[in-house]
């Protein structure tokens, strides 16, 4: 499981039949450069379910003496290379996946009877099975029967052994490397052991030649300390420093499509855009390639985030009550985004020392994503996509600050004037909403503009409790938006956006192309709501609302 590998666990992926496979295998050409150079040392993080597994194991596939990968890759982008042969399962692989190490070691500190005598945490037991694996395999058993294996053996001394008296080199893959970080966070002793340990493989002269190349994965960045790399030989690319692998983050445009073109799926791309998408890296857009592979085979768009990563981070994170964390947190998930300095982060899950350190580990863990602002280590913050807006939203509706949140007050404000018809507070709420100078991507004058803001305005009061619906097929035409109830006594609202015509020939198109026709059966009322804006030629940039709400039963 740990050397020389075999190819199972890339193939089952590969060969899926209930998840689509995007073909990434040329990033293996990538890593052809690294081999046997000073920079054979890299580290490759992003958020969970991005492809971290996939790519080890992709790696460890190709890569390891101990499987038969060409029939597997040979159908692949890898297969063009004019150095595939030649790679090609050609390496002694050490493959360690932290998550399957860290479960033997719970069920093993659990035995009765322990009978390794200096295996006392995780990284003792990291070194022990990695090195029983070495020493009991087919290449170097015979070595070690001159070199008996005792417990005390540190892999290190395996390792510069086996290169001392053989010169062979070892490609080494960590899957998780950050485990013992977020795991183990208050645990300071094991992550120092931890990282002594890579030091001593990776920095060391004697460790450092026993590797033709390194590739760690994980979501965290590799830790300093101080303000100094703990393992600053690694070249390191994660969210916030990604180039030039931008495209190896991810699903791009393309290859969503493509999905959405080879396989029956009833999914819009637009759709999968909306829910999934949102990481601008660089000139790349990158969706979150498990949930839309979800997505597909369910044919249902939906938050698949929180079934597969922990809100405890972001919950402590908020607790922490850095001055206006609340509310910017808040004012991102309505919609508008930030800027932060990525100076002071020290990735890691312990020295968040203030707000714009908050917002760097949550950009690592994929709650939020950033583009760069001007230059220098400014990033302008927001939430990338729908999945994850309504994920955050979910978790900071338990607290019990957030019903106190002036934007969601607002929210909640504007709710309520619809549900009462009060359509002069309806208008009056989205100027102070349109008219915000946060909200910068709001200053061209179209309907979209628009919509973001009804949407902006809307979410926090309706996220638990309707199905927001935009441009749907309703009646005879396609209605802008429609926040459809989960439950029977909540009015279903169809909303109708203008710019420069007038509420009133909302309200019409509204009636005329019968958007309300697939609603007229089920038992909740509904509310016509057409709203219209225009620039005030007396005010620079100020924009004028009106607002007509009937209600048709």
């Amino acid at each position: 499981m740990i050397f020389n590998p075999n190819n199972e666990q890339f193939k089952i992926i590969a060969k899926s039949k209930s998840f689509p496979y995007i073909d990434k295998s040329d990033f293996i050409e990538e890593t052809f450069s690294f081999l046997n150079e000073e920079k054979r040392f890299m580290a490759f993080t992003r958020p969970r379910r991005f492809g971290k597994t996939v790519t080890a194991s992709m790696l460890s596939a190709f890569y390891s003496k101990g499987a038969d990968s060409e029939d597997l890759f040979s159908n692949l982008k890898i297969a063009k290379s004019s150095l595939f042969k030649e790679y090609l399962n050609k390496f002694n692989v050490i493959y360690l996946d932290l998550n399957s190490i860290e479960g033997e070691f719970e069920a093993y500190s659990k035995r009765e009877k322990l009978h390794i005598e200096d295996v006392d945490d995780l990284v003792d037991y990291l070194q022990y099975k990695t090195v029983l694996e070495i020493c009991d395999s087919i290449e170097y058993k015979q070595f070690f029967n001159d070199h008996p294996l005792n417990d005390s053996l540190s892999l290190l001394e395996c390792l510069t052994s086996i290169h001392k008296n053989t010169n062979d080199q070892f490609v080494l893959i960590m899957d998780e490397w950050d485990l013992v970080y977020r795991d183990y966070k208050n645990d300071s002793i094991l992550q120092e052991k931890f990282i002594d340990l890579l030091r001593a493989l990776f920095k060391g002269t004697y460790g450092a030649n026993c590797f033709s190349f390194v590739y760690l994965t994980g979501i965290l960045p590799i830790k300093k300390y101080n303000s100094q790399s703990a393992l600053n030989n690694f070249a390191e690319y994660n969210m916030l420093n990604p180039e030039p692998f931008e495209r190896f983050f991810g699903f791009t445009n393309e290859e969503v499509k493509g999905i959405s073109s080879v396989i029956n799926s009833t999914l819009d791309f637009s759709e999968l855009e909306k829910w999934y998408d949102g990481y601008h890296l660089n000139e790349f857009e990158i969706f979150n390639p498990n949930s839309v592979c979800c997505a597909v085979r369910d044919k249902k768009c939906k938050s698949y985030w929180s079934d597969t990563a922990s809100f405890e981070q972001v919950q402590l994170l908020l607790n922490l009550n850095f001055e206006g964390i609340k509310d910017d947190m808040l004012s991102l998930i309505a919609g508008n985004s930030l800027t932060i300095d990525t100076q002071t982060f020290q990735n890691d899950l312990v020295n968040i020392n203030n707000k714009n350190d908050a917002f760097c580990l949550l950009i690592c863990l994929g709650y939020l994503a950033c583009n760069s602002y001007g230059t220098g280590s400014l990033r302008s913050v927001y939430i990338p996509n729908d999945e994850i807006r309504y994920s955050l939203l979910s978790n900071v509706m338990q607290n019990s600050w957030y019903k106190g949140m002036a934007v969601v007050k607002r929210s909640f404000e504007l709710y309520q004037a619809t549900v009462s018809l009060n359509a002069t507070k309806v208008a009056g709420i989205f100027d102070e909403i349109h008219n915000n100078t946060d909200i910068s991507v709001l200053a061209y004058n179209n309907e979209e503009s628009l919509t973001y803001c009804v949407i902006a305005g809307y979410t926090l009061s309706t996220a638990d409790r309707y199905i927001t619906r935009r441009q749907l097929q309703a009646g005879k035409g396609v209605a802008d938006i429609i926040y459809d109830p989960i439950m029977p006594n909540l009015p279903i609202i169809i909303v109708e956006l203008k710019y420069g015509i007038s509420a009133e020939e909302a309200i019409e198109q509204i009636k005329q192309k019968n958007y309300a026709a697939p609603y007229l059966e089920r038992p909740n009322p509904i509310l016509l709501v057409g709203i219209n804006y225009i620039n005030d030629p007396q005010k620079d940039n100020y924009k004028e609302h009106q607002c007509i709400i009937e209600k048709l039963k």
